[in-house]
């Protein structure tokens, strides 16, 4: 391993272990009284999160979960999501997290595909019952205090653990599969983003693979996962990140500009917190400085997929460029390919498709053979599909999905180059480009831009300019939308579909 230690700690639990029950049981008995989960007034220790789990697990398998059937979890992140993943793995069921934004064609699709005899959801979630049994939020006090618990399944190490639907921006989703041993295996690539009995800030949604493909994480470490409130805001943030002294922490570069500013204006620390994390994009360099300016912490980035939830990453040592314009450099055990069309590997420095390889990515999606011969190639490598180059430094440098690029008057255009330049201007709080059908060019860019300052918003010319000084000229946006807020997924990534749909209505004819 090429890293530096103080980047990859070591676990407090010894991770070999069959499957994720054994580690459950182990951390109740290690350390019983240690936060597992903190969310606004309700605490809940590891011994505590085991027990409930085990009587959750009664309820589970008295509504027909069986082992290696799903259990959907249809709830907000909260202590009760814990609770419901933890249970269907302790009677040997596969969890499977469904996103509460995600609209009746998409969350229909999931319920069919799945097969699960068993959903928990929300208590006001709009859902008719296809013959499955149904435990609603109200529920489960009952269930988690006063319920028989269960006898924790003898499982193995290759059962499926969890399933983890992909976000659906391109069609229905698909369930990514992992098991035990997959989940154990990324325990080592967890990096800086895990400490011993670290205070971890959740803020990503629970039903995605943030949350669901990091179980064994916490637990072998013993950390407690502190669940941010929602809607996000500054204040509440602040106050959370110094009240329960959080020592990691992940937000988006917007977030963290709104948070370094309100901890100067009222001259604020955080001494515990020892490293942050730029979620969904990378922070420009000036917000990097800010940050390790005002709480003394690095910024470091990751790049995975649903498919594989750890792929590569910056060291906190890395310098604010680095953390900017790249992702980083492949995890241990992680091994990457930049493929052409041909799926043959690209020159070095050359823009190419993204293939992994690695213990810690998905064994296929749930029961769909011909999607699953689709994305894995010979050899146990995987297709994402990402594009990107490497650096000289062998750091990955993302150019945007497969699907992104546009081509205007005969060159590429990668997004996400346009969309870093953007990043940099003062006046722009947040940008997002997308190519569009024109007549005679073929294609043309356009950047929405949300301003910084609404008075004072960036126009067309200083936009292009400032990509033309930057990149080559034919990358330059040809035309400029401004908007208060950009759309986002169900995964609050910002939803590109949903911007080329806006951008088409524009009737842009520009040739």
């Amino acid at each position: 391993m090429d890293n530096e230690n103080v980047d990859y700690p070591q676990p407090v639990l010894n991770p070999d272990v069959p499957i994720f029950a054994d580690l459950m049981r182990a951390a109740a008995v290690r350390f019983p009284h240690r936060e597992a989960f903190v969310h606004g007034s309700e605490r809940i220790t590891y011994a505590q999160w085991y027990e409930q789990s085990l009587r959750c697990g009664h309820a589970l398998r008295e509504r027909g979960a069986v082992p290696g059937s799903i259990v959907l979890i249809a709830l907000e992140n909260s202590i009760d999501f814990a609770i419901c993943f933890a249970a269907a793995q302790l009677i040997g069921a596969i969890a499977s997290g469904v996103n509460v934004r995600l609209g009746r064609r998409e969350l229909n699709s999931i319920v069919t595909r799945s097969g699960a005899p068993v959903i928990v959801l929300e208590d006001n979630a709009p859902f008719a019952s296809q013959g499955q049994a149904t435990i609603r939020r109200s529920d489960l006090d009952a269930i988690r205090h006063e319920g028989a618990a269960a006898v924790p399944h003898l499982g193995k190490p290759d059962d499926l653990a969890v399933v983890i639907w992909t976000s659906g921006t391109t069609g229905l989703p698909k369930g990514a599969c992992f098991s035990h041993d997959n989940l154990r295996r990324a325990i080592r690539t967890a990096g800086p983003l895990a400490a011993p009995f670290a205070r971890k800030l959740g803020s990503v949604p629970f039903a995605h693979a943030g949350f669901m493909s990091k179980g064994w994480e916490q637990v072998a470490f013993g950390m407690t996962l502190v669940i941010a409130a929602v809607p996000w805001n500054a204040d509440d943030t602040l106050r959370l990140l110094l009240d329960e002294r959080i020592t990691i922490a992940g937000a988006v570069p917007t977030q963290w500009a709104k948070l370094v500013l309100l901890a100067a204006k009222a001259d604020l620390s955080l001494p515990d917190l020892k490293v942050g994390i730029s979620a969904t994009a990378p922070a420009p360099p000036d917000l990097i400085a800010q940050v390790s300016s005002v709480f003394k912490v690095p910024l470091i980035v990751r790049y995975s997929m649903t498919e594989c939830p750890s792929m590569t990453g910056t060291r906190t040592s890395d310098s604010a460029e680095v953390q900017f314009r790249t992702v980083g450099r492949p995890q241990p055990g992680v091994e990457l390919r930049l493929l052409d069309a041909d799926f043959k590997d690209v020159r070095h420095g050359e823009i190419g498709r993204i293939a992994v390889r690695s213990k810690t990515a998905m064994v296929g999606y749930w029961e769909d053979a011909e999607r699953t011969a689709e994305v894995f190639l010979d050899d146990g490598w995987l297709l994402s599909g990402d594009l990107g180059h490497f650096d000289k430094a062998g750091n990955l440098v993302l150019a945007g999905r497969s699907g992104e690029m546009y081509i205007r008057g005969g060159y590429n255009v990668y997004p996400v180059e346009v969309e870093r330049v953007l990043a940099e201007m003062p006046e722009i709080a947040a940008a997002a480009v997308v190519g569009v059908p024109a007549p005679v060019i073929g294609e043309i860019g356009v950047a929405f831009v949300v301003p910084r300052e609404s008075e004072s918003p960036p126009t067309l010319a200083t936009v292009r300019d400032k990509i033309r000084a930057e990149l080559a000229d034919y990358k330059a946006p040809d035309h400029l939308v401004l908007t208060d807020a950009l759309p986002v997924n169900a995964m609050m990534k910002i939803d590109k579909t949903e911007l080329k749909r806006i951008a088409a209505s524009l009737e842009i004819t520009r040739g």
